[in-house]
Order: structure tokens, then sequence, then C-alpha cells
């Protein structure tokens, strides 16, 4: 994304994921069940220096939500013993992909991996693992499907439980409008992503038992608030009867607030979404659910250093959201 601030992934049911989600975590592993130890295969040589380096790779620091990431990793780091290189990819596979094999020539001790996207980041994956590093993926879901055929495997991924985050919002929206209200809802989404797609998959099955409720359109934000402005002054343009959006991450909340205020829709379309950085909630903007991604790196941070020192960790953290109904969501608590 020069411009695409990212929380992204690829399609796929939250149940059939979590599912594929363990297999590929734990495949290609001596352990089995949910745990991974790091005495059960060879590390590199550098995890046993005084200060080893965890290299971290993230897609941009252009989305607020990769800015609290990145000090995160530095911060707890530093706290844990780690030497942190960070490298940032401009929203570039190819470019992620290059630093991936820079960290394997430093020969670093670990590396957390923030995808660009799910797809292509399961040849990051693989890369590390012909040379023996570990990796815990955090925030973007590197796909089964392309672990799978790349033979490579993670030992642990941390992030939000999306699916939740977007049933909350569902959940508040039907209960601000009422159990039988009409919906028409359009969604502001990232379509070719796995998080985005399970918020998604979360707020509908949360209308379900409303039978007035419809969900429509989907349109592609590209997680940019300049393509979410566009995209959602499009969407409701074509759909005059839409009175609901659901923007599943911060950035598309950003462009789709701008789209309903610029065409004289306050009032008309309410907004439900994932948190945007350092904005109020309104009567239009009504609910927002919040990653904490500065949490997410300490914890990845916590337990690459059990890891590397020969104990367990769970193949997936899933971190509650928070729900915000009004205030503001505070530094940090970004979608």
């Amino acid at each position: 994304m020069p411009n695409r601030n990212r929380t992204r992934g690829l399609t796929a049911t939250a149940a059939a994921f979590s599912l594929a989600l363990l297999a590929a975590a734990c495949s290609n592993q001596a352990t089995s069940g949910s745990t991974a130890k790091a005495t059960d295969g060879a590390l590199p040589g550098s995890c046993t220096k005084g200060k080893p380096v965890l290299g971290v790779a993230l897609p941009n620091t252009v989305n607020p939500y990769y800015v609290a990431m990145r000090q995160s990793f530095i911060d707890n780091g530093a706290k844990n013993g780690f030497d942190v290189k960070v490298a940032i990819a401009n929203d570039s596979d190819s470019t992620q992909l290059s630093q991936i094999n820079s960290f394997v020539q430093q020969g670093v001790c670990a590396v957390a991996l923030n995808a660009v996207n799910s797809g292509p980041g399961a040849a990051s994956v693989a890369a590390l693992n012909q040379a023996k590093i570990p990796v815990f993926s955090v925030n973007v879901i590197i796909s089964p499907d392309d672990l799978k055929t790349q033979n490579a495997s993670i030992v642990q991924y941390v992030g939000a439980d999306q699916t939740e985050g977007g049933k909350a919002m569902g959940e508040q929206l039907l209960k601000d409008k009422g159990a039988t209200a009409k919906i028409q809802a359009g969604i502001v989404g990232d379509p070719d992503q796995i998080p985005t797609n399970q918020r998604d998959a979360g707020f509908k099955a949360a209308l379900k038992p409303n039978t007035s409720a419809k969900v429509g359109p989907t349109v592609n934000s590209k997680v940019d608030p300049n393509v979410s402005l566009q995209v959602t002054t499009d969407m409701l343009q074509g759909n005059p009867g839409i009175n609901v959006i659901f923007a599943d991450t911060g950035p598309g909340t950003v462009g789709a607030l701008q789209a309903i205020s610029q065409l004289g829709k306050t009032g008309k379309v309410t907004l439900y979404g994932f948190c945007a950085a350092d904005t109020a909630l309104t009567a239009t903007y009504k609910a927002c659910a919040a990653q904490e991604p500065a949490d997410y790196a300490r914890i990845v941070v916590e337990n690459v250093k059990k890891y590397v020192g020969g104990s367990k960790v769970p193949a997936q953290v899933l971190q509650p959201l928070k729900i915000f109904t009004k205030g503001t969501p505070g530094p940090g608590e970004v979608g």
C-alpha cells in the first residue's frame, strides 16, 4: 500500500480457517497438538548470543496500526533482551520477500512476520523455514493453503479474534436500531483477505436473526482511506436504499465517514466499523471494534523468548477486541 493501510489476509470461513490454521501451524513440527517447542528442531546459532537479533517484517508505517506495532516491538524486544531489526515493505510483496532473505543472510534468531498479503507471505515463511529460522506471524494470517503448497509452517499466529469483532458490531447495530428493524447494509471491506472476511462473516451472522436485515454489496477499500471514500461514494449512489455501512478496517472507516458526509447522508446512513485512529464516535459513527497492535507485538516478543529458551508456546493466540460505543478510542486502539 504506498497508501494502502492494511490489516489483511485471504478468504475463508471462520470455522474452516481456525482448523486449517492450527493444522498449518503445527505441520512440519515434531510436536503434536496446539503447542510447539524449540528443542524439537535446530535453532540458528545466533539464538545463543548474548543479544539475539529478532527480525520484524511490517507492511508499512503509514497506517497508525503499524506505527504502534513497530514501537512496541522495539520497546518489548529491548526489555526481553533482543536486538530488534525492523524492515518496512512499503506494501510490496516482493520487497518484503527480499527483506526476509536479508534476515536469512544476517542469520537472525527469529522473525515476527506481519505479511503484506496472506498468500505471498507463505513464500517468506518457506524461505525462513529453509534457514531453520522460527517464524511468528502477527495480525495478517498466512494462507493455510499456500503454506501447504510451500510445505511451510509457522510457530505461532497472534492477532485479534476477527469474527467476534464483526459479530459485536452486528449485535450493537441490532441493539441500536431494534431486533426487527429494516436494515439494508453495505460493506466497505477488502474481499481478498482473511481477517476482513472473518469480520464480515461475523457481522452477517449477527444480523441473521433479523429477517428484515439484508446485507448487500461489498466494495473493496484496499484498506486505504482515499479508495474507501471513492468506493463508498459509488456504493451509496448506486444503492440509495442503504441505511447502514459496516467498514471492516480503520482506514475503511475513515473513507466511509467522509463519503456519508459529502453525499449529505448524515442522519440517513449510520456507520459501524473497526476503529479509525483518533476519531470520536458520533450519532453517525455509532460503534467500533478496536485492535491493540502494541499488545500483539508484546505477546509475540514474549513468546519468541520462551520458544528459543526451549519452552512450549501455543500455535495460536487470539485476543478479544475492545468495543466502543461512545468517546474516542485511545492511542493504539485502532482497526
